[in-house]
């Protein structure tokens, strides 16, 4: 598969997928946006950053960033118990989004490029910072409007020049995943 493809198929997937997760798990519509690419994302943020990371024949990092209070509207309606502020519940919510999200990402690449692994989502919460993903190449970015809000989408993914490894290294996140 080639990274022209595989931009497409992310493309495709996440969108289908967002409208559906919206519709299914939150009970509300979601607009999806004009995909853009961006290379070597340093991005200064402020709110809420779940990061989930694959490995496999191809490596990359899935990433769902949102406001504060987009984050809490979101996980009111997929726990349908209100939130003032950020908590850990709250947290969990997104992640558990970004979770929806990026596996079913993962499972339909795995249809094209074999078994592929997925990280324990990473969520980050704070009023001024900056995330850069090492090693990373091409970003996929999908806004999505949802909830008088916006969320993003963003995908990093490349062929894996160790694909033959046991151990498949999760560049994009700095953690380890063992297959066997």
């Amino acid at each position: 598969m080639t990274t022209e493809e595989m931009q497409q198929l992310v493309e495709t997937t996440i969108k289908r997928t967002v409208e559906n997760v919206c519709e299914t798990m939150l009970g509300c519509a979601a607009e999806v946006g004009e995909t853009r690419l961006m290379g070597h994302p340093l991005q200064e943020s402020d709110g809420v950053v779940a990061l989930i990371g694959m490995a496999g024949p191809w490596i990359g990092t899935g990433a769902l960033t949102c406001k504060p209070d987009l984050a809490c509207r979101l996980a009111e309606l997929f726990l349908l118990t209100p939130y003032e502020k950020v908590n850990d519940e709250v947290l969990d919510a997104v992640s558990e989004l970004g979770n929806m999200v990026i596996g079913n990402l993962k499972v339909v690449i795995e249809e094209h490029v074999g078994p592929m692994g997925l990280s324990t989502p990473t969520t980050i919460y704070g009023a001024s910072f900056t995330t850069k993903i090492g090693g990373s190449n091409e970003w996929i970015l999908i806004p999505v409007k949802v909830c008088d809000g916006e969320m993003l989408v963003q995908v990093c993914i490349l062929p894996n020049p160790d694909e033959g490894r046991m151990h498949q290294r999760l560049d994009m996140v700095g953690h380890m995943i063992t297959r066997s």
